[in-house]
């Protein structure tokens, strides 16, 4: 069995890697993620799953519900960390798992990976509280900046953790983004992974205070001109796990039961077989027998 396989079956028992194994895995992860672009090609049959948030527990149901990886491709839209008991332990899991299966799951950036949003919403402090430094934070937060900003499944798919940007029109002007940077505060890039879509025509000011709201008409305009049938996302949270918008063009997938241990929404994964028909699979969180004793209450509320 090699180093990273027993890597991957201890974090799988959700314990955490020492501050050494964690460096040398993020500096693996960053060999091939440098070679990833913003807009990363999938192949279908591929699962999307949407917000995670540290929730180990709820993930791990995922991936029963779901097939373990690489049977079962995956696409991770996103905010793996932040909020939940357990974002060191679930990030290094999906980390470790691209490195192993380069191919077989691909992970793009959330709103949430990001040095200044993790500061406040718990993936710092537990970072700081399980290794008593910060060396952990600044090797995964380094990773965050070579994340993908998009998926683009059989060239009609789009997947994106937030949604659209004022500022793209194309695929293409995605693709020439310099996206190894912090999120920034406004622009595409911002727009990419904090927009939402809302029953409006044309855009409207987010109340997240940042990235924009886009109506119907933006999305379906979007869909025209990228030759794409659906605007694939995450970043809110949805009782039902999934919400179809705008005529399916706009699909919503959220992976994070029973949010923040107390919303008591369902979770969801959204399944493409090789012809991209979608199918569903609704998944409560995990039985309480079945987790860790989490060590220290949640990361403060935000509801957004």
């Amino acid at each position: 069995m090699s180093d990273l396989d027993r890597q991957i079956e201890q974090l799988k028992r959700c314990e955490p890697l020492k501050e050494s194994e964690v460096k040398a895995l993020c500096l693996k992860a960053m060999e091939i993620l440098v070679e990833e672009s913003n807009v990363q090609r999938v192949d279908a049959p591929v699962t999307i799953c949407g917000d995670i948030h540290g929730q180990f527990y709820d993930m791990k149901e995922l991936f029963r519900v779901g097939g373990d990886c690489p049977q079962t491709n995956y696409l991770f839209l996103g905010d793996f960390v932040d909020r939940g008991f357990y974002s060191v332990e679930t990030f290094l899991l999906l980390l470790a798992l691209k490195v192993r299966y380069p191919d077989r799951i691909t992970l793009i950036r959330g709103n949430h990976e990001s040095r200044q949003i993790t500061q406040v919403y718990g993936f710092y402090d537990e970072c700081l509280r399980k290794y008593g430094s910060v060396n952990v934070w600044r090797y995964c937060t380094d990773i965050f900046d070579y994340l993908s900003l998009s998926a683009l499944i059989e060239n009609r798919i789009f997947g994106v953790h937030g949604g659209l940007s004022p500022a793209i029109n194309t695929i293409d002007q995605i693709r020439t983004i310099d996206r190894k940077q912090e999120v920034p505060h406004d622009g595409a890039m911002c727009d990419l992974l904090w927009s939402d879509p809302e029953d409006i025509i044309g855009w409207g000011i987010s109340p997240r205070g940042a990235g924009f709201l886009f109506g119907g008409n933006v999305a379906s305009a979007f869909n025209h001109a990228n030759k794409t049938e659906i605007i694939c996302r995450a970043h809110q949270l949805v009782m039902e796990g999934f919400k179809w918008m705008f005529n399916k063009q706009v699909v919503t997938v959220w992976s994070a039961p029973n949010y923040c241990y107390r919303c008591g929404n369902v979770a969801a994964i959204m399944e493409l077989d090789e012809n991209l028909n979608s199918k569903f699979q609704v998944f409560e969180a995990a039985p309480q027998e079945a987790r860790g004793v989490p060590s220290k209450k949640p990361a403060p509320d935000y509801f957004l």
